[in-house]
């Protein structure tokens, strides 16, 4: 199957991108935009040359971790930072990250009933990529005391995304390598928005920040894997002759891996704090 030209976009972009970023000292945007790239290509190269259905047991292992760690850890370093600096304003920009999140993405599969010349799959990835980096960008540029550990449990998701959304492809003979723009996509808009400072007002700080936390909020419960009818667990495991038992099963492995993924980060964190 022929290499997507679109697809090849993305890690040229992000290339031309690396130097401008390591001159501005954006070491940890970079990384966390590397990874990205790294985590969606090499399972999206993955569910390709496997040659075989999507395993649903895989898909909500690898979605209940990644969320559960992208919940937490939105909670843990970003909302209190909003608080922080203005405990009502803070708020308000917790809700309007949530709710503008939930409205972009159900306004957002409108466009994909429309005919459009690129794929469905991943144009939805590659602006949901876009909008995420940005935001990372904005934060770890403007909150330079932030580790790694927020930003990897951020684009956690993009691995069994990219596996699945590979596996989609296949199955519809396309190319798959048209994923390297959405993998890619989170730096892209990242090392920019690093780049921005805010002014130094309490308040507008703490709407961004908040706005910020809102929408990895929104971002992670909608990788929450719900074993219910229609949802992409469910599209994956009805093709089993026992498809109601198997989600039955499902269920309890979701509620032990968003569970696992929020202790991970609790243990790193414990592990990477520093001292008193």
């Amino acid at each position: 199957m022929p290499v997507s030209r679109l697809g090849l976009v993305g890690p040229l972009a992000l290339l031309v991108l690396t130097p401008l970023a390591l001159r501005a000292g954006l070491t940890k945007v970079l990384a966390i935009a590397w990874i990205a790239f790294a985590a969606m290509g090499g399972a999206a190269f993955v569910g390709e040359r496997t040659g075989a259905t999507t395993d649903a047991g895989r898909l909500v292992w690898g979605y209940g971790l990644a969320s559960g760690a992208m919940i937490t850890s939105a909670a843990v370093f970003i909302v209190p930072g909003a608080i922080d600096h203005h405990p009502k304003f803070g708020g308000f920009g917790i809700a309007f990250g949530v709710l503008v999140g939930f409205s972009a993405h159900t306004l957002g599969h409108r466009a994909m009933h429309a005919d459009l010349p690129f794929d469905h799959t991943a144009v939805e990835l590659t602006a949901h990529s876009l909008a995420a980096g940005s935001i990372i960008g904005l934060v770890y540029g403007n909150m330079t005391d932030l580790g790694l550990l927020l930003g990897l449990a951020i684009v956690s998701h993009k691995g069994p995304a990219g596996y699945a959304a590979a596996d989609r492809l296949r199955r519809a003979d396309k190319p798959v390598s048209v994923l390297l723009l959405p993998a890619a996509g989170v730096g892209l808009t990242a090392i920019p928005a690093a780049l921005l400072t805010l002014p130094s007002s309490a308040p507008v700080n703490a709407v961004v920040f908040g706005f910020a936390a809102g929408i990895f909020l929104h971002i992670a419960m909608d990788f929450l894997p719900r074993c219910e009818l229609g949802g992409e667990v469910y599209e994956v495991a009805q093709i089993t002759d026992d498809a109601h038992e198997l989600l039955d099963r499902l269920r309890a492995q979701a509620v032990v891996s968003t569970g696992l993924g929020a202790v991970a980060v609790f243990v790193a964190w414990m592990i990477l704090r520093p001292g008193p």
